[in-house]
Parts: C-alpha cells; structure tokens; sequence
C-alpha cells in the first residue's frame, strides 16, 4: 500500500514539476522586413532569449507586419492575443500620455540625450504608464531623428509656411507643422511617396534609413536636418504574460531584450550614416541648419497648448528638459 502511495505521489511531483516548467512559446510582431536593423535585432532577441531561458521561453517573430498593421498589433499585444511587439512610441501616445511625452517637438537633444531620459526617472514613469495600459517595455531602441523634406530647403519656420507637410496622425505633430504657418496632412505611411509625387502634399518628415529605403528621395530634391522629432522605438511584451514568468525567467528575457536593443543601436548607426551616403549620391541636396532656436521658439505655443491641457505632465516635460 505504501509503495503504491509512494509511486502515485512521485507520479504527481513529476507532472507537477513538469508543468511548472512547461515551455512558453510567444508570438512577435514586426512592420520591418529583410534588411532593416530592427528586424536583426528581433532575431537576435528570439535567439537570446532561447538561450537565456534555456528553452522554457520561445519566441517567434513575424517580420513585415504580417501579424497586422500596427493600431492593431498594439491593441493584440495589450489584450495578449499576441505577446511582443517592437513598436514606434508615436502611436502609443494618445493611448498612454505619458509616452506623449517622445513626441513633443525638441524635446530631447540627441539621440544620445533621449537615451539618457529613457533611462533615468522620466523612462521609469513612462515604462510604468505603458505596463499598466498592457504593454511592459522591455527595452528601447533607436528610430533616429526626423527631419523635413521637400522640393526645397527648409532653413527656418518661415520656410515651411504655406507647405503642406505629412504627418502622423497624433496632433502634437499637427500642431507642430500649425505653429510654423504650414498645413499639416496626416496620412499612412504607405501612401506618402504617391503624395508627394503628385503634389498632394509639398513635403513629409522622416530618418534617413526610411527616407531612402521608401524611395521618397526618388520625388523630393531636399533633406534639412531639422532634427525636430527624436521618438525611440520598443520592444514591449504583454503586461500579464510578463509577470506570469518566474523572476528568473523575467531577468533573463529582459536581458536578451537590452542585449538586443544595444545591437539594434549599433546597427541603426551605420545604417543612418550610409543611407545619408546613399541619398546624397542620388542627387539629394543635405542642408544642415546651424540654429534650431527659431524652430525651438516657434514650438512655445505648441508647449503651452500641451500643458494647458496636460497639467499632469508638467512635472515629466521638466524631468526630461533638466537631464543633462
């Protein structure tokens, strides 16, 4: 009788033990294709995190938004239906206030200065408005800079007046294009190179590696480096689905995360840096603007609207203004 007892309860340990380690297999999305850093670096976050976890965690990427466009991927990710997402902070704004924040006008000085803020007090702030909305970041990765555009060189406020600028659809940025005298258009991305080859609209904004990769060099002749938006990118998992892991589990998926990101960083910059060559080969014309205080002056009324209607996220506008 008690060896039958002994081998029913070690049966049961078995299975317990069993299904306490059963492995994860979560599902990623990705707008980029074959070629772009991020894409890389997703790959080399699944394989990481394999590793890490020592299998218990899978994850499989699905490049190119095959998964779906990005509002809906967002929205998976929040209810759990997909697990990882590398998304842009731009959409995520106006579902999360907080990561509004990355998308007022010059409010970071570098690239370098965004990363600092991320990573500092403000970052923690944002990282747990986004966790509680569903979306935990993982870690932060590298969209570069966005500059104007156009058939000719935009040098200050006044030359974007009168222009009809595409934007994204977050009217922080409408309100940008407003504040310099000219007419913002919002449109998909997808239809942006149509637009502009048409004369629907005078300019877009954008990085280097998108400017040229799209083929929106091919029907505008200026790049000036306005350098107005700086909106990182994350790789977020689903809220639940994170804290359901062991703290074991936690560190190292957050860890092949931050490996990753760092890849992505290192291939972002050269990346950015050769498609700059490669524009400017094609004929593009590449006017550097010495003084941004105009552009930075022209954004207070934007400032002001913001925080007017946002008294709340005084105290983060000022956390990222005074990081060094």
């Amino acid at each position: 009788m008690f060896k039958k007892l002994s081998l029913v309860l070690t049966g049961t340990l078995m299975c317990l033990s069993f299904n306490a380690n059963a492995a994860e297999t979560w599902r990623a999305w990705n707008i980029h294709n074959d070629g772009h850093p991020n894409t890389a670096a997703m790959d080399r976050f699944s394989a990481l995190v394999d590793e890490a976890t020592k299998g218990e965690v899978t994850v499989e990427v699905f490049h190119g938004g095959v998964l779906g466009n990005q509002p809906d991927a967002l929205e998976q990710v929040r209810l759990g239906a997909i697990e990882i997402g590398n998304f842009n902070l731009g959409p995520i704004g106006p579902m999360v206030k907080e990561a509004n924040l990355v998308s007022l006008p010059f409010i970071f000085k570098s690239v370098p200065h965004m990363f600092r803020v991320l990573e500092g007090e403000a970052g923690e702030t944002i990282a747990a408005a986004m966790a509680d909305a569903g979306l935990q970041p993982l870690a932060w990765v590298d969209a570069g800079a966005r500059s104007f555009y156009s058939q000719k060189p935009i040098n200050t406020p006044a030359d974007v007046e009168g222009l009809k600028i595409r934007v994204m659809n977050n009217d922080l940025y409408t309100s940008m294009i407003s504040a310099m005298g000219g007419n913002p258009s919002p449109m998909a991305f997808a239809e942006v190179q149509q637009a502009l080859k048409t004369g629907v609209v005078d300019g877009a904004e954008n990085n280097f590696p998108s400017f040229k990769n799209v083929g929106h060099y091919e029907v505008t002749t200026h790049y000036s480096l306005s350098e107005h938006l700086i909106i990182p990118e994350c790789i977020c998992v689903n809220t639940a689905k994170f804290a359901a892991l062991s703290p074991e589990l936690q560190t190292a998926v957050r860890g092949a995360a931050e490996e990753a990101a760092l890849y992505q960083r290192e291939l972002w910059a050269v990346q950015s840096g050769q498609a700059r060559k490669d524009v400017e080969a094609a004929g593009i014309k590449v006017n550097e603007i010495p003084d941004k205080g105009p552009f930075q002056d022209a954004m207070v009324k934007v400032y002001d609207d913001y925080l007017a209607a946002n008294p709340d996220m005084a105290k983060l506008v000022e956390m990222a203004q005074s990081t060094e």
